[in-house]
């Protein structure tokens, strides 16, 4: 029987290391794509590796229940396969990854509600990594733009710069600069570079660290390739910037990295605020980022005392929003009906979700992660809210004993509604912010997505300022909208009328209305025209669409029958 046991292990780790093993090969296509310049594999890439988890844990499942048969759901029999598996795994480097992958079996097969501690592993070792980082050390020796020289020339890619020279200046003139206006004096003692290359998109970051008077700068180096050409397209110092580039909003890094928990120890050294969870995530590995988040919930959950509360801002009329004050993160239920004008179903609102977790997000979407059979403790919940989830998110919410369950949701960081944060910011800041809104409805319009709903209650702010969209159940593609021009009227009864007297197709959009729907206020209103005024037309957005990559069209049309993974 014991042998049973150990089989049922051994399959469930083999099928984790058949799933990294096609992980890493999916990965290192990137820097092949990169010089290629071929965007278009790229992203099939992205698509291609995020589903892959869910397809080789349902291969699992088939395997190990065919093995097991009638004791397939049989908790003793696995509690025998769980001290097995331990034992097999611990020693090996990400060994986390392999203990969230037993989890993800167990919940198929069992269907598990919360978590099931006697068949799952309920804890990770953060902070505990095992195996180190491959780097590369330059020292400067009084000499920068020669330590920056070797750099470059180190890189996969060195020699398909097309000016060595000028990115050699640049690279040296910013950091000098950064070093000689900061608290540091003269130049860094030491350059460490994380040796593998980090890709997404377009781009190719080369990501380390700075050494000098004792203190750790944070050194980002990003490259474009266009033409067969590569360049430097920036230099990133400030732990902002740096945060900002690995944060929620971004899409996921594809580097080869043999033991991403000592990656993240290192990262942490210039981003100690960064959430180990958004770390796993944007490194790829984003079943493990949920696995991150939902402990870290619960430990916040047992060492505070504050209550579940409506989520601040203007009340959705397709999710209820709710939020735990002393906590980052915000929950959203799919109501059981949506409220008029709103004419969508819930499978077309999850759809538009599956798509942002495909999709590039530019570094204004905000990363969702759909959890399922998520247990809350009743109590903690205000009554109202808990009333509104019963009520009217039934499908995806009831009472268990002293739990709500929560069959359905998504997860994610809570930002300030732009439309609380322009009553309540000083004149320069909300100012900053609504050029930052335009500002990312270009950047959105650039990967090819029109938010559908352009209200300011459904963009957040983040605490350095950058405003991200946040409420994805209009999305769709800028080449999917018929941008037109607004008709004039003809005669007066028509200049009068109070329904529109032309004819409007369901994909028709007219950016000339949007201003006095968006409720900017009066002074903003004219800075957002000034700087954004073109977004106000259609020709603009005609002009998008037409620049719409075929590489996005293409991958929309994948396949996107696979969920999310389940919670934990």
């Amino acid at each position: 029987m014991r042998a049973d046991f150990a089989a049922v292990a051994a399959q469930i780790a083999e099928h984790f290391r058949l799933y990294n093993e096609e992980f890493g090969r999916i990965t290192r296509r990137a820097a092949r794509n990169f010089l290629a310049e071929d965007w278009h594999a790229a992203q099939l890439d992205a698509v291609e590796r995020i589903e892959l988890y869910e397809q080789r844990v349902a291969r699992c499942v088939m395997v190990v229940a065919n093995l097991l048969q009638i004791r397939r759901t049989d908790v003793a029999t696995w509690i025998d396969i769980k001290c097995a598996y331990e034992a097999l795994v611990a020693r090996r480097p990400d060994s986390d990854f392999y203990n969230t992958f037993f989890n993800s079996v167990t919940r198929d097969l069992f269907g598990t509600v919360g978590v099931n501690k006697e068949v799952e592993f309920c804890a990770t070792s953060v902070g505990r990594a095992s195996g180190s980082v491959p780097i590369r050390v330059y020292r400067v020796a009084g000499s920068l733009p020669t330590a920056v020289k070797e750099i470059l020339a180190d890189l996969p890619f060195g020699a398909a710069f097309g000016d060595t020279e000028a990115s050699v200046h640049r690279i040296s003139a910013e950091i000098g600069r950064y070093f000689a206006t900061g608290r540091h004096s003269g130049a860094p003692e030491s350059i460490e570079l994380i040796e593998p290359v980090f890709y997404r998109g377009m781009q190719a970051f080369v990501v380390g660290r700075l050494i000098g008077d004792s203190a750790i700068t944070p050194l980002v180096l990003a490259f474009t390739n266009q033409q067969k050409s590569v360049r430097i397209d920036a230099v990133l110092l400030s732990r902002a910037d740096v945060g900002s580039l690995f944060g929620y909003a971004r899409s996921y890094f594809h580097v080869d990295l043999p033991v991403v928990s000592a990656a993240i120890t290192l990262l942490r050294s210039f981003m100690p605020r960064k959430p180990v969870d958004e770390l796993y995530t944007v490194l790829g590995r984003a079943k493990q980022g949920k696995t991150e988040r939902y402990f870290a919930l619960q430990r916040h959950l047992e060492k505070s005392i504050d209550s579940f509360v409506h989520a601040p801002g203007d009340r959705g009329l397709v999710m209820i929003v709710f939020t735990l004050p002393s906590h980052d993160l915000v929950f959203k239920v799919i109501r059981d009906k949506f409220g008029a004008p709103k004419t969508t179903t819930r499978a077309e609102v999850m759809e538009r979700y599956q798509f942002v977790f495909r999709h590039d997000r530019a570094g204004r979407l905000v990363d969702a992660q759909e959890f399922k059979r998520l247990r809350l403790p009743r109590g903690r919940f205000m009554p109202v809210l808990a009333e509104e989830l019963l009520g009217e998110g039934s499908e995806s919410c009831r009472v268990e004993g002293d739990d709500l369950i929560i069959e359905h949701c998504y997860i994610e960081r809570r930002l300030r509604p732009l439309s609380l944060f322009l009553r309540e910011s000083e004149p320069a800041a909300a100012e900053a912010a609504i050029i930052d809104y335009g500002t990312a409805l270009r950047d959105l319009a650039a990967s090819n997505v029109f938010p559908g709903d352009l209200l300011l209650k459904n963009f957040g702010v983040t605490s350095h300022g950058r405003v991200i969209f946040y409420d994805y159940d209009e999305l769709c593609l800028v080449s999917d909208c018929v941008f037109r021009d607004l008709p004039r009227a003809r005669n007066e009864e028509e200049e009068v009328s109070a329904e529109p007297w032309f004819h409007c197709g369901p994909r028709d959009v007219f950016p000339e209305q949007w201003l006095p729907f968006l409720c900017i206020p009066s002074a903003l209103s004219e800075v957002f025209i000034r700087q954004h005024g073109c977004l106000l037309t259609a020709a603009w957005w005609r002009a998008q669409a037409a620049l719409a990559p075929e590489a996005v069209a293409a991958l929309t049309a994948q396949s996107s029958t696979s969920q999310s993974s389940n919670a934990a």
